[in-house]
């Protein structure tokens, strides 16, 4: 390892280290975020809740019937893979982002970086929160129950969050300095969400169409290491090597890149 890589990581560790030293601080930003966004709301946060479900019982009336799929099998599948969706699209969205909103207190406040991550993350994790309500009501309805599976939800929400750090981080440094990849991320994110079995399940299509595109796609994996076990499902094997995998390959690139750049993002704002 050269020693400006050697130097970048350690500049990186060393912001890292010390948001984490001072998670509370991430977290109370998060709060304020969602008791602003809802401020004077009689129910806050859960319209975001209704809008959701509003939402998921159209898609799935919509397309289960154009893949002619029936309901107590397409309805979980659809409710348990929006809800992880927008948890993941809106980090990567608003992890563009983050550095930009937060460009008075970087410039005013002397802060590690990665608490504006950690702050997005966390208002995120609160409204995926709000948003799960929906999925216990969808099951009862529909008469399924996940069983055991249901605890490697968290061992897989937790790589989850693990690779969707390191992406908001790469992306908040390069849209700060190019303000347009913003809009070039969501469009790309709006794309992978038709590419992705949300709104469609693997098994109503050709089997030879859809190995090849699944296997290429990583979102469709990190998204089955929670909705599997929603399901009362165990994740594939392939699903965990790859979120692991991508999880060190991620992070390796992202600290070094994160640790050349970090100095120059107040210059950017």
């Amino acid at each position: 390892m050269s020693p400006s890589s050697a130097g970048a990581l350690k500049e990186a560790f060393d912001d890292i280290r010390e948001a984490f030293a001072r998670i509370h601080i991430a977290t109370i930003f998060g709060w304020q975020d969602v008791a602003q966004r809802y401020r004077r709301s009689r129910i806050g946060a859960f319209w975001l809740t209704i809008n959701m479900g509003v939402m998921i019982g159209a898609l799935g009336v919509i397309f289960g019937t154009l893949f002619r799929t029936p309901l107590t099998d397409f309805l979980p599948f659809i409710c348990a893979g929006v809800i992880i969706w927008g948890f993941l699209s809106t980090c990567i969205n608003e992890g563009c982002a983050s550095f930009i909103e937060a460009g008075g207190v970087i410039l005013q406040v002397r802060m590690p970086l990665f608490i504006h991550i950690m702050r997005v993350l966390w208002r995120n994790t609160i409204i995926l929160g709000h948003n799960l309500i929906i999925l216990p009501v969808v099951l009862l309805a529909v008469g399924k129950y996940p069983g055991m599976a249901v605890f490697l939800v968290l061992p897989g929400f937790l790589l989850v969050v693990f690779n969707v750090g390191w992406i908001m981080l790469v992306l908040a440094v390069v849209c700060t300095r190019f303000r347009d990849m913003t809009q070039v991320a969501q469009n790309f994110m709006q794309v992978l969400f038709y590419a992705t079995p949300i709104v469609w399940m693997p098994s109503s299509l050709p089997q030879s169409s859809v190995s090849s595109v699944l296997e290429l796609n990583p979102f469709y994996h990190l998204i089955s290491l929670v909705r599997d076990p929603l399901l009362g499902q165990v994740p594939e094997t392939m699903d965990w090597m790859i979120g692991v995998v991508l999880a060190i390959v991620g992070w390796a690139f992202a600290l070094v890149f994160f640790g050349r750049y970090r100095r120059r993002v107040p210059y950017w704002l």
